[in-house]
């Protein structure tokens, strides 16, 4: 356990091209999950938790960590499963998403490996809407399963998808219907944000569930239209998906002569480690951390010039 908690820190620093490392962790069971050591701050045994009035039942708690006070989530219980039982042989693992930190309650933490988001695939089309998969990834002739966190945030506490009275009388009402772009992201939640935010600029908005859908959906454009970006000027991109990242998305776009003048915003939850030397090497036009819908539309309204 010594051993992962002293290289989290130290791998969270880094940036690979379609690749990723997930910290695997258990609850009460055999299986084995996943998330992406890129959002991990910090591993640490449960500290004791305070437990406040009007909390979320998922919520177990709030914990009082390097003097800043953070909600802790039993991650089981938030997925349908049993509630951790013993707090006092749990773990906590310190995450950071959409720009807040929050703590996740899991009975146990493993070790770190190495994929490639063309080893990772999203979840099995029967699992459903219900379901809290974003993708999933063999490993030792074991499903591992990779939990769609922001689906989890929502539930617990829903983001403001609305525009601020201020930015939405900036934008104006005029329809921009002729403006199509594309908003790719695993997350079903995710997309759905964008879109909602994006409802005031009253574009043509299409989605893709990963990198490898959305530029075979490119490709497609491409081979009935001689100009892609005059009919689909921006796209947003999450970074982490499976198949495909975001960042690979972008340089395959960059490398195309029919698809390289497209502009590309990054929108990713990966915000406190994000590494701007990796946009720019990419070719990416701009990068925004999730999840702000003021800081979006703006974006999109000033990349389009509404």
């Amino acid at each position: 356990m010594a051993g992962v908690l002293e290289s989290v820190n130290k791998r969270t620093q880094l940036v690979g091209q379609n690749r990723l490392e997930l910290l695997l962790f258990r609850f009460d069971g055999n299986q084995r999950y996943g998330i992406n050591v890129f959002k991990v701050k910090e591993v640490l045994q449960c500290p004791p938790l305070t437990v406040l009035p009007k909390l979320n039942p998922h919520v177990r708690g709030v914990a009082h960590i390097r003097g800043q006070t953070i909600s802790v989530i039993d991650l089981s219980a938030a997925t349908g499963g049993r509630p951790v039982s013993d707090l006092s042989k749990s773990f906590v693992i310190i995450s950071e998403y959409n720009r807040s930190t929050q703590g996740f309650l899991v009975n146990s933490v493993e070790r770190i490996i190495n994929l490639n988001w063309g080893d990772i695939m999203p979840p099995p089309k029967g699992a459903g809407k219900s379901s809290y998969l974003t993708a999933v990834a063999e490993l030792e002739n074991e499903l591992i399963e990779i939990l769609d966190v922001e689906k989890i945030l929502d539930e617990i506490s829903p983001v403001k998808t609305s525009l601020s009275n201020e930015v939405e009388t900036q934008l104006g009402k005029e329809s921009n219907e002729d403006f199509q772009i594309l908003v790719v992201d695993d997350s079903s939640v995710a997309r759905k944000q964008v879109v909602r935010a994006l409802s005031a600029l009253n574009l043509n908005i299409q989605t893709a569930n990963n990198g490898q859908q959305a530029l075979d959906f490119l490709k497609g454009l491409a081979q009935d239209c001689t100009n892609v970006s005059a009919r689909l000027p921006l796209i947003i991109s999450d970074i982490e998906m499976p198949e495909m990242d975001g960042y690979t998305l972008t340089a395959e776009i960059r490398d195309d002569p029919k698809l390289s003048n497209i502009k590309v915003v990054l929108h990713t939850s990966l915000s406190g480690v994000f590494n701007q030397a990796m946009v720019e090497k990419v070719g990416a036009d701009d990068f925004i951390a999730k999840f702000n819908p003021d800081d979006l539309a703006s974006t999109v309204n000033n990349h389009l010039n509404l």
